[in-house]
């Protein structure tokens, strides 16, 4: 047994996620902290997913910045568990993503993982995405791998869901390899129309969609975007789907009511997620559900009702906590490449082979 800390920080940029978990032949959450990500720092990481003026630096001080934030959570963890950081075996930091590009062959996750051993006084594995790119892959996602150890051996066709700023699946069938990809944006639209129009974070249980009426014209134009038409693998990020591109598309457009574009984007997020899930697996048993998009109990019941054949449910209904589940997967990432096991999944990245993720930076 080897207890190891999982720290992510997602595309919705609204903090960070710290894991800590048991790991031995299976994978046990221990116990969790979230710290919020500060007003200044968020601004400056979503700066940096464009293009701008002396980015190495700001990205430099960003880093800086975050990896000082994680750290006192961290230590926060460990006094609430009453433990020492020598009782870690390592850290597995995602670091925040800041561009995500793999056709154009490369992945940027920042998140100095020198700084952070030598804060935390841990052994860090970082950098877990660069590696699938450079074999070919799209370095995303990278969860899929633990979906399978953490729910597959069930006898059922299951699919595990993952919306945090944009979505992900996992299929998981008998005696086959787990299949995954992103389907497209998750909460990454619905949070950035809501903070243009009303300044608030997130649209909380999607009450707001929920007020609104979807827009036909509006939902046909949005799903005409070239990525929705791919199969995987694929992957996709900030870089396609902001508030740019939706603004551009709502230009080409007849005027429309905020609330009803709030409901069309609740709508694509819906409809993208069913629709990847019929292509790539026709028949599902259950749809788990994870990320912070599983308390958006408007986007959770739309789902629903896409897929009335299949049980859609909370990765809770299995007893792993939906909001720990990313954090909880990179820490089981340090602990694969520690133990020299792939982290990737070809079938779902599209990479030439299997290879072991992440680079080790030792306290």
């Amino acid at each position: 047994m080897a207890l190891y800390i999982g720290l992510m920080s997602g595309t919705s940029l609204d903090g960070l996620d710290i894991a800590l978990i048991e790991q031995g032949q299976a994978t046990r959450l221990l116990a969790s902290h979230y710290v919020p990500m500060p007003d200044d720092l968020r601004r400056t990481l979503l700066a940096l997913c464009s293009s701008g003026p002396d980015e190495i630096a700001r990205a430099a001080l960003a880093e800086n910045q975050w990896v000082r934030l994680a750290a006192e959570g961290i230590k926060q963890l460990l006094q609430d568990q009453q433990l020492d950081a020598s009782a870690i075996r390592a850290i597995g930091s995602h670091g925040q993503t800041v561009r995500h590009e793999p056709a154009r062959g490369f992945t940027l996750q920042i998140g100095n993982p020198a700084l952070l051993a030598e804060l935390s006084g841990i052994s860090v594995v970082s950098d877990f995405r660069r590696r699938d790119v450079a074999a070919g892959g799209q370095g995303a996602p990278l969860v899929p791998a633990f979906h399978e150890a953490l729910f597959g051996g069930q006898g059922q066709r299951l699919a595990v869901l993952n919306i945090g700023g944009f979505s992900n699946l996992s299929l998981i069938e008998v005696d086959q390899p787990v299949a995954g990809f992103d389907c497209g944006p998750g909460n990454v639209l619905l949070d950035t129309w809501i903070q243009a129009c009303k300044g608030d974070s997130y649209d909380k249980d999607g009450a707001w969609a929920a007020s609104g009426q979807v827009n036909p014209l509006l939902l046909m134009t949005l799903l005409s975007d070239s990525f929705f038409a791919g199969t995987g693998p694929k992957s996709t990020g900030r870089e396609v789907f902001n508030l740019t591109w939706l603004q551009q598309q709502l230009a080409t457009l007849p005027p429309c009511p905020e609330a009803d574009v709030q409901a069309t984007l609740l709508e694509l997020t819906a409809r993208t997620i069913v629709e990847s899930l019929k292509k790539a697996q026709p028949t599902t048993d259950a749809l788990l559900v994870c990320g912070g998009g599983a308390h958006n109990g408007a986007l959770m019941a739309r789902i629903a009702a896409l897929l009335p054949s299949t049980v859609v449910a909370s990765t809770a209904a299995k007893g792993v906590d939906p909001d720990w589940v990313e954090a909880t997967a990179f820490a089981w990432l340090a602990h694969c490449c520690l133990e020299s096991i792939p982290g990737n999944r070809p079938s779902v990245t599209g990479a030439k082979g299997l290879r072991i993720l992440g680079a080790i930076y030792p306290a």
